[in-house]
């Protein structure tokens, strides 16, 4: 969710790193000119001003310069270190990893079951364990003589 503006973001780094615009613009140099993209004193002004939004271009050039995540820096509600952010990627990653495979191993209705039950309080939870232990009970699913699932073992 946004909570600030790119503007807020700006002032909040001068002011906790005692930075001017000036400076700013120093650290930006190397990436402009890298990057190909120029980025003057009058955009800067107008960015902490707040009349203007930078483009993703100059955004992605401030983000490097200031070594902050560009989504901080417009003003959501994410960690601000360029580092934070790629372990919150790679733990989603291993979790949708993680989800994907279970989904596969046992199916989608599975893998639905198990998404809505992890969504109930414990209490509940222990409450659906206890109706599927007493329909695990049914005739229909104890071992028969001669079942397949007795055959498999």
């Amino acid at each position: 969710m946004k909570e600030l503006t790119t503007a807020d973001r700006l002032k909040q780094i001068m002011s906790e790193r005692g930075l001017k615009q000036v400076d700013i613009l120093e650290a930006c140099k190397p990436y402009c000119e890298r990057y190909g993209v120029q980025l003057k004193k009058n955009d800067l002004s107008q960015y902490v001003s707040g009349k203007v939004e930078p483009k993703q271009d100059k955004l992605s050039i401030l983000g490097m310069a200031l070594n902050v995540n560009e989504v901080w820096l417009m003003g959501y509600n994410v960690p601000a270190g360029r580092k934070e952010l790629e372990k919150l990627e790679q733990q989603l990653q291993s979790e949708v990893t993680a989800c994907e495979l279970f989904e596969k191993c046992y199916g989608k209705e599975t893998f639905e079951a198990v998404k809505l039950f992890v969504q109930l309080d414990t209490l509940d939870q222990g409450k659906v364990i206890g109706k599927m232990e007493l329909m695990l009970e049914d005739e229909k699913y104890s071992a028969k003589e001669g079942s397949s699932s007795e055959q498999a073992m």
